[in-house]
């Protein structure tokens, strides 16, 4: 899930120490010791005296994703997330929850409702921050003091803080002093970066809700959970067919893509997961005007060319600033269907309208995808994508263009 992965970036640099810098000791004291709800509706009750305070709204927001998150992070731990090479290609799937010796079985069912409950997190968070406005705002925080209780018992220890679960999880060396000495001050910028994260994360979270995976689950859900309640049970922890890497079967991998055929559930979930996406490449704009507008230069998440960021030897130019605005507005004209998607088999010129596949969906088949039948009725004639943007993006960023695309949102 990208939401711990970008919080884990956050510290990626805490073998860095900087000195500390003008936090709030309340608001990081909700993070400390895991505090989110209580640190909420204290904040909360502040705001509704002062409702044009956005720094208390920022913290607010602040405050609720890292309570989503933690939310999260348990339900997994509950149903005993698997971590495999399948799990870590997945967004949510990714997230370094620990291990469970005794979890509960978990239903297709319950699989939904820990996706829905993240949705309602991440719109909650959006309705507080959607709101700020302030262009000078910013927000000093030592984010890697942040404690989650990940296991759900109740109890805060060394190893839920997030510098420990770097070194877990990449083994760079982090410390909890350096952690302490370490900050990144967050700003109107950043402010609609983590607004566009949440949309981001919300239309990932609507186009799964939007079909019927229950085939897949039955089939494939021992590869991610340690007691799915499926009709084969005899699959979780059995023999295997082909070994394939940490402990995979191979013929379980391929009959999890080959169940990639869903059908159409709930329609209306991905007309609101186009506009989330729409929404991400509307913030993504807004938030990249506010960074090159910047005239300081003081612990910055995500810097402009004259600025120098928190995290090491990471260089943001002039050239990928433009590069990233020509790749938002080529995505914005596909989202729109204004431009058309190239069709990848021969003796045709006609392009797929990317909008229509999204408001006038039909069942998802992966294989039928990539053939080529299942766009067919998305294909018309028009104005392609422009290749030229592509070849500049992959040129600029070169291979490091996925890597900067989660940073730069």
């Amino acid at each position: 899930m990208r939401i711990f992965l970008c919080l884990i970036l956050l510290v990626i640099s805490f073998a860095f120490p900087f000195a500390s810098h003008g936090q709030s000791p309340e608001f990081e004291s909700y993070l400390i010791n895991g505090k989110f709800q209580a640190g909420e509706t204290a904040l909360l009750a502040k705001l509704q005296q002062t409702p044009n305070d956005d720094l208390t709204r920022f913290r607010v927001g602040v405050l609720q994703l890292m309570d989503g998150t933690e939310r999260l992070m348990q339900s997994l731990y509950r149903y005993g997330l698997r971590q495999n090479t399948l799990t870590s290609f997945f967004p949510i799937l990714r997230l370094p929850v620990p291990p469970n010796s005794n979890p509960q079985p978990v239903t297709y069912e319950a699989t939904r409702q820990v996706l829905q409950t993240l949705l309602n997190d991440l719109a909650k968070v959006r309705s507080t921050l959607d709101p700020i406005q302030d262009p000078t705002i910013k927000l000093p925080m030592r984010i890697g003091l942040t404690r989650m209780d990940f296991n759900g018992d109740g109890k805060l220890d060394k190893t839920e803080s997030f510098w420990n679960v770097l070194t877990r999880i990449t083994g760079i060396r982090a410390t909890e002093q350096a952690a302490k000495a370490f900050t990144i001050n967050f700003d109107a910028g950043d402010v609609a970066w983590l607004r566009g994260y949440c949309n981001l994360l919300a239309a990932i979270g609507e186009t799964v809700l939007a079909y019927d995976e229950r085939q897949l689950f039955d089939a494939t859900a021992h590869l991610m959970f340690t007691k799915p309640q499926t009709p084969y049970p005899f699959l979780a922890d059995g023999r295997k067919v082909f070994q394939y890497g940490d402990n995979l079967d191979l013929v379980d991998v391929v009959a999890f893509f080959h169940l990639i055929n869903f059908p159409l559930l709930e329609p209306q979930r991905l007309t609101t997961a186009l506009q989330h996406l729409q929404t991400t490449l509307t913030l993504s704009r807004d938030s990249w005007k506010l960074i090159v507008a910047e005239k300081d230069n003081d612990r910055e998440w995500l810097p402009n060319p004259k600025q120098k960021g928190v995290i090491p030897n990471a260089v943001v130019t002039q050239a990928m600033i433009d590069s990233w605005i020509s790749f938002v507005g080529e995505s914005e004209d596909l989202l729109a269907g204004k431009k058309l998607v190239p069709f990848w088999r021969s003796r045709e010129i006609r392009g797929i309208n990317l909008n229509k596949a999204f408001t006038q969906p039909r069942n998802l088949d992966l294989v039928l995808w990539v053939q080529g039948t299942a766009p067919a009725p998305y294909l018309e004639l028009g104005k392609q994508t422009d290749a030229n943007v592509w070849q500049q993006l992959l040129s600029v960023f070169g291979g490091r263009f996925f890597g900067f695309a989660a940073w730069f949102n």
